[in-house]
């Protein structure tokens, strides 16, 4: 009887088979390996303080890591000390609001508000309240899908205690954990594969998190400024959850304008136009200015790529997703380009300098 399988065939099969059963087991402890990678995340965002302590006061590595931490958990006590309050009152007023400003904008009551202002007709007010009305459905739908995602990422709150905890172990021994993985492939030749990969993915890794914290960080100063100065309501509020929103590419951005916008119209602000105006040029600045300067070629992904990877996200794994979508994207794009270079031999030959 002749040999179906040979052993190239054997092996791809059983390589499916194990990447297939590694998908399996990474979607059931989804949740603890989602904690798993915002801990790596975490200690990518402190590991540039970690290493100059450890430089400049030739300390150890535990002590550089205690240390930081001690700052860190300072720095955000301040914080909180002279913006929580604000935040917190304004946040709490805003969720208290949300079921009004919904029923005015479901409704269509909020035609009438802006016909007023505008000196519209009494025939137009009546044709765009109708088609308001009539996807008044959808509109409350969305709404409570978007709540419903929130509420979700709200209830894992508790699993955020065990982010820089675990982090700890991730600053103190990334070099062992890295020494290990490119150990664990069979020959020399896949093992200097490995390290190429884990080398591009621990630049690009750095290059992302910090630069997302910094975006995010701005976007969060300057909602909060602006809409403080333009007397905006809740503005603190706004921009607090603006600043966070900013960790989601595409999608983030595009909810805190449809919130600036929503919750300053539905509310009565007088200057909406001013707030759209403000909305366009910060997102130019941020999207062609601020972004491609923190972020350089580090990700190599087309604007395009980086939508149809947040989308993805979405879907699969909810707001997490969006997240973690662009950098999984980016080490895939790292993965199938160092594979092409070892398929060619181009590790090999290296190429000459211009």
């Amino acid at each position: 009887m002749p040999n179906i399988f040979d052993k190239t065939t054997a092996r791809v099969l059983a390589t499916v088979v194990a990447f297939a059963a590694v998908l399996a087991v990474l979607y059931l402890a989804r949740k603890t390996f989602t904690v798993f990678l915002f801990a790596i995340f975490f200690a990518y965002l402190l590991e540039p303080a970690v290493e100059r302590l450890q430089r400049s006061g030739k300390r150890s590595r535990g002590r550089s890591i205690l240390i930081t931490y001690i700052g860190l958990v300072v720095l955000v006590a301040v914080v909180l000390a002279i913006f929580g309050p604000r935040i917190a009152s304004e946040s709490q007023r805003l969720a208290q609001s949300v079921p009004r400003l919904m029923e005015t904008f479901g409704s269509g009551q909020f035609v009438i508000l802006l016909g007023e202002r505008r000196g519209w007709s009494a025939e137009s007010e009546t044709r765009i309240q109708q088609l308001v009305t009539d996807h008044q459905g959808e509109i409350i739908a969305a709404a409570q899908s978007f709540a419903k995602r929130a509420a979700e990422v709200a209830s894992n709150a508790l699993w955020l205690v065990l982010i820089p905890i675990l982090a700890i172990f991730f600053l103190k021994d990334k070099e062992s954990f890295l020494s290990s993985l490119a150990g664990a492939a069979d020959g020399r030749r896949e093992q200097s594969f490995v390290r190429r990969i884990l080398k591009d993915v621990d630049v690009m890794l750095a290059r992302y998190i910090r630069a997302q914290l910094v975006i995010a960080a701005l976007a969060l100063v300057v909602y909060t400024l602006f809409l403080n100065v333009m007397q905006v309501p809740y503005a603190f509020a706004i921009g607090a959850v603006g600043g966070v929103l900013e960790f989601i590419p595409v999608i983030g951005p595009t909810i805190t304008a449809l919130l600036i916008v929503g919750v300053s119209f539905l509310s009565g602000y007088p200057h909406v136009l001013a707030l759209l105006i403000f909305v366009g040029v910060w997102r130019m600045i941020q999207d062609y200015v601020t972004a491609p300067r923190l972020f350089g070629s580090g990700l190599e992904l087309h604007p395009l790529a980086s939508i149809f990877a947040v989308l993805v996200g979405g879907e699969v794994a909810g707001v997490v997703g969006m997240f973690l979508s662009v950098p999984i994207m980016a080490a895939l794009r790292i993965v199938w380009r160092n594979w092409r270079q070892q398929e060619a031999g181009g590790a090999a030959r290296p190429r000459a300098v211009v």
